[in-house]
């Protein structure tokens, strides 16, 4: 489950924009419960009396914040990953508008600084009515009521390390900026955590030298100085808020690490001269089940556990096998609660062993765990393989609920295995592992893809892979009840250095927690 999100608990669009008489600004306005935000650069639409400007501007930024409590928790309980091991994305979605949209424009995300801010209750987005006044809420003029920013616009770190950028070509794109760093700072308690603001670049937000006051229709004040500003308009761009009705639309923090597990017990190779020293390396896992939890073995906790191979035809005997390095232990370590982990190779013999068994101790006299391993030999082709699977979720349910997370097994063979009538009728079908595989969800409905293949660098949609084949785990609170869903798979093909989505989907429904 390599997947987390965590939707904003306020939002809100702040304006100098001027309402329709474009005489007074809507400074004071709030829109804290509307359904969009926006964010547009104005430039000129009130000519300005000045020796400096030719033209008015007029601004609108949006504040976005999110819970942290719930991404603490995940992380204390082990749900996330420690510091280095995760990403974090800030993700806002496109909402469509009949308004004229930017072109080649910059965004930029900043923490706010110094106070907290105030959601607030307007809607007005168009003529800004919706004012403050004795009301909550944050306006361009102030982060809540009584508490004014110290610069019009908001409050915000502006180092290099605080500034988070996403270019766009149209108007028309979904913001997805990765702020690991800065979600770290919140967790860590380096920063206070008052969101982000959202808004265009120094650059493309509209010019102004500041010579303001007493000008008609200006205060002094509600305007920001931007000497290398803008002489051209950007607008105006909308995304969608958190009180939006669409499920997958709202502003969201989206956690990605990979958190697959390659356990090499089920393609276990002998060490060859044909592969890199680092895929003769085979690696192991232990899961240490008490009463159905995993829990960490109390003589080992997280420290190291040792493991050695034997030969044997139904168990262990004789000495111990000589491994790499001329070891005859080698050494583990803890992965996660209950799951150990160790990394070894074998050469075979001149007659190759059929099987082996790995025993899992502590340097001493304790003996935890003994598995078996059947050793494959690695042989060069004469052809280029072109493998064409047959696909099954073998466990897969008709419904989920939606508090529910899945593990779904992939069984996996060649499309066209043909065995003899003895082979099929003495011995099952072993699955075959596929060493790079990510899954998508898409809504049946309308082919809305709801978790996209995670092929990227964080690798958050991989599948896992034991003895008995791929696996991955799915938490259904990622997908929105009283829908159907499609799940599809993408194999790497080392060949063609490319994915090849696999022509099978499987369907299943997310209900509501009390069906």
């Amino acid at each position: 489950m390599g997947i987390k999100r965590y939707t904003a608990n306020a939002d809100t669009t702040i304006v100098n924009a001027f309402k329709p008489s474009l005489e007074i600004r809507g400074t004071g306005s709030n829109m804290g419960e509307a359904d969009v935000m926006e964010i547009f650069s104005i430039y000129g639409r009130q000519s300005v009396s000045s020796s400096n400007s030719t033209g008015s501007q007029e601004l609108s930024r949006i504040l976005v914040k999110f819970p942290m409590d719930g991404i603490t928790t995940d992380r204390s309980n082990g749900v996330v990953p420690a510091s280095g091991s995760v990403s974090f994305y800030l993700r806002l979605f496109n909402a469509k508008t009949s308004k004229t949209v930017p072109r080649e424009f910059t965004l930029v995300a900043r923490p706010v600084s110094g106070t907290s801010w105030q959601e607030g209750i307007g809607l007005d987005l168009e003529g800004y009515k919706d004012e403050v006044k004795g009301n909550t809420g944050a306006n361009w003029i102030s982060s809540s009521k009584g508490k004014p920013w110290g610069l019009v616009g908001g409050d915000y770190y502006t180092g290099s390390g605080d500034t988070y950028t996403q270019k766009f070509g149209t108007g028309l794109g979904n913001l997805e900026i990765n702020i690991t760093q800065l979600v770290e700072q919140w967790i860590n308690g380096d920063y206070a955590n008052y969101g982000v603001g959202v808004h265009l670049t120094a650059s493309q937000e509209a010019y102004f030298s500041g010579s303001v006051a007493g000008t008609v229709g200006l205060a002094s004040g509600n305007v920001l100085a931007l000497p290398d500003g803008a002489t051209e308009s950007y607008y105006t761009k909308r995304f969608f808020a958190r009180g939006t009705q669409f499920f997958f639309k709202k502003p969201v923090i989206e956690a990605r690490w990979n958190s697959s597990r390659k356990d090499g017990r089920g393609d276990f190779m002998y060490s060859s001269s044909l592969a890199p020293a680092a895929d003769n390396l085979n690696t192991l896992y232990l899961y240490n089940y008490v009463r159905g939890q995993l829990t960490d073995i109390p003589s080992v906790s997280t420290g190291a556990i040792y493991v050695k191979l034997y030969s044997g035809s139904a168990a262990p005997t004789g000495s111990n096998l000589l491994l790499h390095d001329s070891k005859y232990n080698v050494t583990g370590g803890h992965v996660a609660t209950g799951i150990y982990s160790a990394s070894l190779c074998l050469t075979a013999a001149a007659t190759p062993l059929k099987n082996v068994f790995d025993v899992w101790h502590d340097d001493g006299v304790v003996e935890f765990f003994s598995g078996s391993i059947k050793p494959k030999l690695l042989l060069a082709n004469q052809t280029v393989e072109t493998p064409v699977h047959f696909l099954k979720i073998t466990n897969l349910q008709d419904k989920y609920r939606e508090n529910q997370s899945a593990r779904m097994r992939l069984f996996v063979r060649n499309k066209f295995w043909s065995p003899t009538i003895y082979t099929k009728a003495t011995q099952g079908v072993e699955s075959s592992t596929i060493q790079s595989a990510s899954y998508e969800v898409y809504r049946v409905l309308d082919g809305f893809t709801a978790i996209p293949y995670g092929t990227g660098s964080d690798l958050h949609t991989m599948l896992s892979y034991d003895v008995s084949g791929n696996y991955f785990d799915f938490d259904m609170s990622l997908l929105e009840p009283g829908y159907a869903y499609g799940v599809k798979f993408s194999f790497y093909d080392p060949a063609l250095s490319t994915w090849l989505e696999q022509p099978y989907v499987f369907k299943f429904r997310v209900e509501d927690y009390e069906y």
